[in-house]
């Protein structure tokens, strides 16, 4: 694959994080849906933090707003947040066993799910129930095998 087909396999993963954003799940379990474009954005932001950045982020983030009907740029800042976070930090966080990088992971997703519930607050919603904070949970436990899957389609396409 040519150095410049990388796009095409940046966006087929935030396509298919899009997906597995819309994919229903039982009503018990809708709660806990990890956030699979943070995961996605994060491992990018880590990977080939030339390619992916702020700007991919606010994107994803509008593109999540959009498909899930929330206040307009809600998740673009605060994806947009966290990527700057892990753009100041990827030479760490990348040698970091995976183990390390869930931790940090966690701490990435949290200040997401902050960011939105302090954005909810400024606009008068309700404080959301303690529910609301096992998506960064799951998304922590989730972390090494999306690292390994996403890695593995890096190599694969060769993409840098």
């Amino acid at each position: 694959m040519t150095p410049g087909h990388g796009w095409l396999v940046i966006l087929a993963s935030f396509l298919v994080a899009y997906i597995l954003l819309l994919v229903p799940l039982p009503a018990w379990a809708n709660g806990a849906r990890p956030e699979w474009v943070a995961l996605v954005l994060f491992y990018w932001c880590m990977a080939v933090p030339h390619r992916v950045g702020v700007g991919i982020a606010w994107l994803a983030g509008l593109g999540q707003d959009a498909l899930q009907a929330s206040l307009l740029g809600q998740h673009a800042f605060a994806y947009a947040v966290a990527a700057y976070l892990v753009l100041k930090l990827h030479r760490r966080i990348r040698v970091y066993p995976l183990s390390q990088q869930a931790l940090i992971v966690l701490i990435l997703l949290s200040l997401i799910n902050l960011v939105q519930v302090w954005i909810n607050g400024f606009i008068g919603r309700p404080t959301p129930a303690m529910t609301y904070w096992l998506p960064p949970v799951i998304g922590t436990l989730l972390w090494p095998w999306v690292f390994i899957f996403m890695r593995g389609v890096r190599r694969h396409y060769g993409v840098q």
